[in-house]
């Protein structure tokens, strides 16, 4: 291309090669959507008017000072022509052809060299850097474009510009009473829905809504978009059902939103941001999100409909809208640059969504029930994984527990609910809340009046693996050896008379014998209430919720050794040693108290296995009850 200085007002101007490939790669490889060729020439014509104001607060002599700061669009379906006018800065021929030629002097070359050596796959939006080139878009639905143009300076001449697209554009002398640029785009034949007013009023709505000037559609000059945006408002200016309509109208959700939170800040980045939590994650018909991801805006103009880099993976559920005037965009203004401003952004934004959840626990716990019953797999999830918002996010776990197991309460919750003494926050890991409340391993804590959360879903044990202390408390299982009572409760265990551990070695003895490396060892045990027998996990073994996290996999893997705890005390055991010890019956009760426990531990790998015991005993029970108890009567 000619330098500026040198262009005649009525040159045909060729574009140099690279320029033409880069033309091709713009309107067929980058926009998804062909629609979003109107949003971009509505945002220049925007731009144009933002820079018209400025003039008109900063100069006195410009062209047309009374007219109005707006965009018009008309239409003839006939002629397939399309039109979009504004009243904005104007440009001269000089400007029209740097504008408008912007891919040839913005390093077009080195676009086409990084898009020749990317890898297969690689997104061309990611790589092309800020061009400045969405006018461009219109060729997708253009044979052709004239722009006619008329400076703000009172001085210039208007101007107009064509192309095809092809391979040259022409800048020549127009006619043009008023200040500012009119776009005239021929479209295609298979373009001819983007003529009809219906259709252009949607496009405008979805994507220009809430541009700062009127819009103004047709001959009957209706205006067509919102132009003042809810998120740009100051949060105290705004009533709570205007929040509840708003949501409704984004996303076409008939119920309210559980929970709302307005952004307005300056620093360290000029953002805004009205952000909902949906009563359901359920997507029904009339739903109009129908993917995760937040609706960003660029100074009111949509750059993507669903932003999910904006919010970590566990908070992708929130729906909202989040606007920016830091934002720096890539040509197609449908991929956001990753740069350190996305990264503000997105602590902002997180930042304000974890203290909306919080707010929400506090001050509407029925609404946080919903939150949880729907929501909680996403942040049990998040905080196994979610190294960065660990924190944040596990004073939002709620966990049912044995005082209350219909409730779901929080570990601060539970602290607030300690017992003199206690240090530590016990829980227990189990297939479901009906099986673990009869867990042997809870009569001590039942009798002790210590309450014990119901660790049942299996993401638990995921985010047991990481989550072994909160604030200044150990978590602690009930299944462990070590597990401690504190001083001075009910139950808790006194050092165990000689004679009784003596008296009781016989059938510990016996137990060991039978059971061989099936455990680690055998105990007596003063925990243990109402039933025979407890499996625990050995001092110094690995973390137990491993165990439960591999099966969960379906992993190969072989359970370590539990250690087998007794209660002399039950019927059972006390029968049990007053057998024989060469009696078959014994090993027989043994094998079924032992697999008894691990079947109460959700551990046992075949429980089928135990149908053929259970019937021998059932078998020497009938046969004991059939012998006569007395001599018959003569």
């Amino acid at each position: 291309m000619a330098d500026n200085e040198n262009l005649q007002p009525n040159q045909s101007v060729p574009f140099k090669a690279e320029t033409r490939q880069l033309l091709n790669i713009l309107i067929h490889s980058l926009y998804t959507e062909r629609e979003v060729f109107l949003r971009e020439v509505v945002s220049n014509a925007s731009d144009a008017l933002t820079r018209m104001n400025f003039e008109m607060l900063t100069q006195r002599d410009v062209v047309d000072p009374e007219a109005e700061l707006a965009i018009w669009i008309s239409a003839d379906p006939e002629k397939r022509i399309l039109t979009i006018r504004d009243s904005g800065v104007g440009m001269t021929a000089a400007e029209l052809t740097e504008n408008l030629g912007t891919i040839a002097h913005s390093g077009a070359r080195s676009f086409i060299e990084a898009a020749s050596q990317s890898k297969p796959g690689t997104n061309l939006s990611d790589i092309i850097g800020q061009f400045g080139v969405g006018f461009y878009s219109a060729f997708m639905v253009a044979d052709s474009i004239t722009v006619i143009s008329r400076s703000f300076r009172p001085e210039a001449q208007a101007a107009c510009w064509e192309s095809t697209g092809a391979d040259t554009f022409t800048v020549t002398p127009a006619e043009k009473a008023e200040r500012g640029t009119e776009v005239i785009i021929h479209l295609k034949e298979d373009s001819d829905e983007f003529a009809k007013e219906s259709r252009l009023r949607e496009i405008i709505k979805k994507h220009s809504d809430f541009i700062p000037y009127p819009i103004y559609l047709g001959e009957k000059n209706e205006q067509v978009n919102q132009q003042t945006a809810l998120w740009r408002k100051q949060p105290r200016e705004v009533k709570e059902e205007e929040y509840h309509e708003f949501y409704k109208q984004f996303t076409l959700d008939y119920e309210q939103p559980l929970a709302y939170t307005h952004l307005a800040v300056d620093a360290p980045v000029q953002m805004y941001a009205v952000l909902f939590v949906p009563n359901s994650p359920d997507r029904t018909m009339l739903f109009s999100r129908r993917q995760d991801g937040l609706k960003l805006y660029a100074r009111k103009v949509l750059i993507q409909e669903y932003a999910r880099d904006l919010l970590p993976e566990s908070l992708k559920f929130i729906q909202g809208v989040v606007d920016s005037e830091d934002i720096p965009l890539n040509v197609s203004r449908e991929s956001v640059q990753s740069t350190r401003i996305m990264g503000q952004l997105k602590k902002l934004i997180t930042a304000k969504v974890f203290e909306m959840l919080n707010n929400m626990a506090k001050d509407k716990p029925e609404n946080y029930a919903t939150f949880w019953k729907n929501y909680s797999r996403a942040i049990k999830e998040g905080t196994a994984t979610d190294a960065e918002n660990y924190d944040n996010l596990v004073p939002l776990l709620r966990f049912p527990a044995l005082s209350d197991p219909q409730k779901q309460i929080s570990l601060d919750d539970y602290i607030a609910a300690f017992k003199p003494d206690q240090k530590k926050i016990y829980y227990i890991v189990g297939e479901d809340n009906r099986s673990v409340i009869n867990s042997p391993h809870l009569e001590i804590f039942r009798k002790s009046g210590l309450d014990v959360l119901l660790m049942t879903d299996p993401v638990d044990s995921f985010i047991l693996i990481r989550l072994d202390k909160y604030k200044d408390f150990d978590l602690a299982n009930v299944a462990s050896e070590a597990v401690e009572i504190p001083k001075g409760q009910p139950g808790e265990e006194e050092p165990k008379p000689a004679e009784d551990e003596s008296a009781n070695q016989p059938l510990v003895a016996r137990i060991k014998t039978v059971l061989g490396d099936k455990v680690t060892d055998v105990r007596i045990s003063e925990r243990l209430i109402e039933s025979p027998a407890r499996l625990v996990d050995p001092q110094g073994s690995a973390n137990p919720e491993f165990d439960r996290v591999y099966r969960l996999l379906n992993h190969e893997y072989t359970i370590p050794p539990k250690l087998l705890e007794i209660n002399p005390r039950h019927p059972i055991m006390k029968q049990l040693a007053a057998l024989a010890v060469d009696s078959d019956l014994s090993s027989l009760i043994i094998e079924q108290i032992y697999e008894d426990a691990l079947l109460i531990e959700g551990l046992h790998p075949d429980p089928a296995s135990m149908i053929q015991r259970i019937q021998k005993l059932m078998e020497t029970a009938l046969a004991a009850s059939d012998k006569p108890t007395s001599e018959p009567e003569a």
